[in-house]
């Protein structure tokens, strides 16, 4: 059954498949947003109760900028890659503060869990962008422990 499923997800990845200039071209084009996005919603900051809607620019500047790289090597190869083993739980992290800090800003409407939550959320995407990075967490963990004792 598993065979199955992999077999239609090889053929849709394959079906999705685009130059490598496309993909590299998509790829720049939803980082920039997802940046610009980011960006613009600092200016939220400083108008009156701003920091929720720096939260959802925020967020949503981060959720474009991770969905970027499905340009590159494909989604499913992508999501893949995210849920490996060394990585999955870095993922899990990232995609539940994505949620959280939404669900803060816009249900709860509490600025203060928001903030809080898009601390998390970049100590997340740190954490898993170091994923890619051989040996990086690693090296992150031992001067964490220097710097602590």
């Amino acid at each position: 059954m598993f065979s199955i499923y992999r077999r239609i997800f090889d053929q849709l990845d394959d079906a999705t498949t685009l130059s490598w200039s496309t993909r590299l071209k998509g790829f720049l084009a939803c980082f920039i947003i997802g940046i610009l996005l980011s960006f613009l919603g600092s200016f939220a900051l400083f108008l009156n109760r701003g920091l929720p809607v720096f939260a959802v620019f925020y967020t949503l500047g981060n959720v474009t900028s991770l969905l970027s790289t499905c340009f590159l090597m494909g989604p499913f190869k992508q999501v893949k890659k995210m849920f490996a083993s060394n990585r999955y739980i870095a993922t899990i992290l990232v995609l539940v503060a994505f949620v959280l800090t939404l669900i803060s800003a816009l249900v709860l409407k509490n600025a203060v869990l928001a903030l809080l939550f898009i601390i998390i959320q970049s100590l997340a995407m740190t954490w898993y962008s170091l994923s890619y990075i051989p040996y990086a967490r690693d090296a992150v963990k031992k001067t964490v422990m220097t710097c602590i004792v």
